[in-house]
């Protein structure tokens, strides 16, 4: 998505990190920032000769005194990726003491140390959840020449204008504000600005205690609240709700215009959105909010108020937004979250009703395998940012439905798609435990770690990190429903597992030792700076690793500093980030009030 930006490159250039994946010696790669004390935790480590039976490895506390013992697991390989090396897992999940601990390996009689990390009770919450409001704050598109332009935003093709002041700029690389992008290529559409809202009121309602312990519950229904408050603004008179304010990656603030996007930015008059363009999430949001009976520039009520007209327009003219006239998955699961919120926050048949055949809409799309189907042809569901968002979606379905038959449906539906989540990722060597996922290139329905970069956008692939934090928290909030327990999360071991290691490999347990959350754990993206002052922020999550630049098919692995302009793909903190790394460590905290 992104054409200009500028990087302050950091010393560990691309040569170095790529030599990271082709040493001789052993690497560990651990999470480097903490694990919470219940849940799963996992270290992986990696050596070019197949070392011996029963090699063991310690945690060393800040004292140096063993405080863990544990047997490598392995080994596995992952020729894809590297060829040769061996790959064992560390699981030192039994480890629930409070501390700062290094893991320890010896081989032919030289010790090995990973990187410093924590363990303590609800450690990612307490340790990253200031920062990633902070990051939110640091995004707002509040600066003189932007409040100035944003209030008179000239509509693409018209000379009318709209007062669209507030919102979060996108990325560290691109100031535009988006409710959506990639309308037109139907199946990939994430939701960014009503994500991030409704991702902190979810938080302000279910870790109310956490907040307030970390000093940040008024914060959050602050930052909530400016993010409803533009949602506002973005309403039209006619309902429904303007899409994109794009920058052209200009300077000037005046080039901005309210925008529908196609690809290699060209721009056109079609901003209107469609459930799953941002107009579903911003119901939710805006529905949800209203819950809280907190005023930002708009009163509580006002926002209730405009999530039903906004419902009310895109009930009756939705596939005229959507832009190949067909609802989707996306449709499905924007509207199921849009008729949720409403349904809990007026009580109302109409929208239990609404929520009840959205509902049976996705559970339509579950495939034989377990994967959804994104239309009604057979293409798999598969998203770069969104993917864990049917689960999500139908499990806060569930918090409302009491019905049996309906809550039985829904709860087989989660449950297969779980099952297929664990089985997809184990089916192959996968040290890492990276989540697996389903696409269709050209005829071939086939599985891979990394989406395809040959696909209906015709140009757009990145980094994954939003897809892995909407995984890790569809396996816990659906899994409490389907395979609940008393110890981790509230789930069971293999699910706890795999919620732990899609964000390990956020915060550093990955191939290429980089922490991508920016200013945590030892290495981070370089820092990148954009228009009107904005950048990389502490707390933003960058996007993270690929396949292959060269792999239509997503195989092989790749991440990069320098590209030609490119780095984006790889380097740059986007919104939905750091919204489903929120959206997850709630999940996990919730356990904790």
């Amino acid at each position: 998505m992104r054409i200009t930006i500028q990087l302050k490159i950091a010393s560990v250039c691309l040569l170095v990190l790529l030599a990271r994946v082709c040493i001789a010696t052993p690497v560990i790669y651990v999470n480097q920032v903490a694990f919470d004390s219940r849940g799963a935790k996992m270290a992986v480590i990696r050596n070019d000769e197949r070392l011996s039976l029963g090699t063991k490895f310690t945690l060393l506390d800040v004292a140096g005194k063993v405080s863990f013992t544990g047997m490598l697991k392995g080994p596995q390989q992952i020729e894809q990726w590297v060829k040769g090396a061996f790959f064992y897992q560390a699981d030192f999940s039994a480890l629930v003491k409070p501390g700062i601990y290094k893991i320890s390996i010896n081989i032919k009689g030289k010790q090995y140390l990973s990187d410093a990390f924590n363990v303590s009770g609800n450690a990612l919450a307490i340790t990253t959840l200031p920062s990633i409001i902070g990051y939110y704050n640091h995004q707002r598109a509040n600066t003189p020449a932007e409040l100035a332009a944003d209030k008179q935003m000239q509509l693409f093709g018209s000379d009318k204008t709209v007062d669209l002041h507030g919102g979060w700029c996108d990325a560290s690389g691109d100031v535009s504000k988006y409710f959506s992008h990639l309308a037109y290529a139907n199946y990939m559409s994430p939701q960014q600005i009503p994500l991030v809202t409704w991702s902190m009121v979810n938080a302000v309602q279910n870790i109310p205690a956490t907040l307030n312990n970390l000093g940040m519950y008024d914060k959050t229904v602050d930052e909530a609240l400016y993010g409803a408050d533009y949602m506002m603004r973005a309403l039209s008179k006619e309902g429904y709700f303007y899409m994109i304010v794009f920058s052209y990656f200009n300077k000037d603030p005046k080039a901005r215009r309210v925008v529908g996007l196609k690809a290699n930015s060209v721009t056109t008059n079609e901003y209107q959105c469609a459930f799953r363009e941002g107009g579903g999430m911003a119901i939710a949001a805006l529905a949800r909010i209203s819950q809280l009976k907190k005023d930002g520039d708009f009163k509580s009520t006002e926002y209730l108020a405009a999530a039903k007209r906004a419902y009310a327009h895109l009930a009756v003219h939705n596939t005229e937004y959507d832009d190949d006239g067909k609802e989707n998955i996306i449709d499905d699961y924007c509207a199921l979250m849009a008729a949720t919120e409403l349904w809990i926050a007026t009580d109302s048949v109409y929208y239990q009703q609404q929520a009840r055949a959205r509902a049976q809409n996705i559970e339509k799309r579950i495939s034989p395998e377990g994967y959804f189907y994104a239309n009604d042809s057979g293409r798999p569901y598969w998203h770069a940012s969104d993917a864990g968002m049917p689960v999500v979606a139908l499990s806060r379905y569930l918090s409302k439905e009491k019905n049996e038959a309906d809550r039985a449906a829904g709860l087989s539906t989660i449950k297969k798609a779980l099952d297929y989540n664990l089985r997809v990722t184990a089916e192959v060597s996968n040290p890492f435990g990276y989540a697996r996922q389903t696409f269709r290139l050209g005829d071939k329905v086939q599985d891979g770690f990394f989406i395809p970069h040959e696909n209906e956008t015709g140009w757009w692939w990145q980094g994954e990190n939003a897809r892995l934090g909407s995984l890790a928290t569809a396996v816990i909030v659906g899994g409490r429903l389907v395979y609940p327990a008393k110890s981790g999360w509230g789930v069971n071991k293999a699910l706890s597992v795999y919620a732990s290691n899609q964000l390990s490999w956020i915060l550093g347990c990955n191939p290429y030792s980089v922490c991508f959350m920016y200013q945590f754990g030892k290495n981070n993206v370089p820092y990148m700076s954009s228009n009107f002052g904005h950048g990389s922020g502490k707390g933003g999550i960058s996007n993270g690793i690929t396949g292959a630049k060269d792999h239509a098919d997503g195989s092989g692995i790749d991440y990069r500093t320098e590209d030609n302009g490119n780095e984006w793909r790889w380097t740059e903190q986007w919104l939905p980030h750091a919204a489903w790394f929120l959206q997850a460590i709630t999940a996990m905290s919730e356990q904790e009030q």
